[in-house]
């Protein structure tokens, strides 16, 4: 906790630059235009704006540090030879930051173009219609969705980590597959606005993820069959060297012999 209120406090201070870093994408589209702007409507909504700026700030960095630290600790819990330890922080940090990256750079300008263009011009026979974005607004729909993408991104080093515990198998994922697909566009309409765009936008990279995750326990698979058949391999010396007879054991032999003929 004292790593959140220290990233609160920091990212209050500097909630302006922020702002503006997240307003981006809207106003490289509305550049020169007459709305190029945010508004509020309510007296204490960028100050509030601010505090969720420094919340989500604070969250970003909690959550970064908390899931390491649940990824070393599961890592831990491996046998030596399963865990890597310094792998996981850092596949789970990666995804996180490509989850965000995805949204902010790929994501949130496509959004925009296609919601933007719904403005229409007035005309002496209708009113035009054009888009007035509230900071508070704004700020809630980016901040859902990098949530949302950096959190689901993480579907790659949870089934990692359960592939080396041994509870999944890539046989039991690909048997899964359809009902996996169908749940994961359940979570895309769960945590994303409620539009088509967003969501498919959300459930094709997830879909993707899940793919790249089959692949990634069929590597662990492979590397742990090698392993497994290396590691044996001084068994089977020892188990097939046959123990020498005991007296007791031959004559039960010759008995058995006699009877027979």
């Amino acid at each position: 906790m004292l790593s959140f209120g220290i990233c609160f406090v920091v990212c209050f201070i500097f909630a302006k630059p922020i702002l503006n870093f997240l307003t981006e994408p809207l106003h490289r589209e509305m550049a020169g235009k007459a709305n190029d702007h945010l508004i509020y409507t309510d007296l204490t909504e960028v100050f509030f704006t601010n505090v969720k700026i420094g919340m989500f700030g604070g969250f970003a960095w909690f959550s970064g540090d908390c899931g390491a630290n649940l990824d070393l600790c599961g890592a831990r819990a491996l046998p030596p030879r399963k865990a890597r330890l310094p792998a996981l922080p850092v596949g789970h940090a990666g995804d996180v930051h490509l989850g965000a990256g995805f949204v902010y750079y790929f994501m949130l300008p496509l959004a925009v173009k296609f919601f933007v263009g719904f403005q229409t011009a007035g005309t002496p026979d209708a009113m035009g219609i054009q888009l007035q974005a509230k900071v508070s607004e704004w700020i809630g729909f980016v901040m859902t969705l990098i949530i949302a993408f950096g959190l689901t991104f993480q579907l790659p080093v949870i089934l990692s980590l359960l592939a080396k515990v041994g509870i999944v198998t890539a046989r039991a994922l690909r048997d899964m597959r359809r009902y996996a697909i169908v749940g994961l566009f359940g979570v895309a309409a769960i945590f994303t606005p409620p539009d088509a765009f967003s969501m498919l936008s959300l459930a094709v990279p997830l879909v993707a993820l899940y793919e790249v995750s089959i692949l990634l326990v069929v590597m662990i698979e492979r590397k742990r069959a090698k392993e497994d058949a290396a590691r044996p391999g001084k068994r089977r010396l020892t188990a097939g060297l046959k123990a020498p007879p005991t007296p007791a054991n031959s004559a039960g032999q010759a008995t058995l012999e006699r009877l027979a003929d």
